[in-house]
């Protein structure tokens, strides 16, 4: 396994886990205190937004990394 592999991995991987936790809901997710400032400022549903493109986002770089259309320096 190549450093490479692992970065496209871990950033798919995060990607993948805020997406999922922001469409469904995960109650333990957004009750995080870290959270809670975001939640304040856009509302549950805005934030659940926020999250589903950052998180679509990350496994986008990931994958489009993977493929190598997209170089990331590590």
């Amino acid at each position: 396994m190549t450093d490479h592999f692992i970065l496209d991995a871990l950033f798919m991987g995060i990607g993948l886990f805020t997406a999922v936790a922001s469409i469904t809901n995960w109650n333990f997710f957004f009750n995080h205190r870290k959270s809670q400032l975001l939640i304040k400022l856009l509302g549950r549903n805005g934030a659940r937004i926020f999250y589903s493109i950052i998180g679509f986002g990350f496994f986008s770089v990931g994958l489009l990394s993977a493929l190598g259309v997209i170089v990331l320096e590590s």
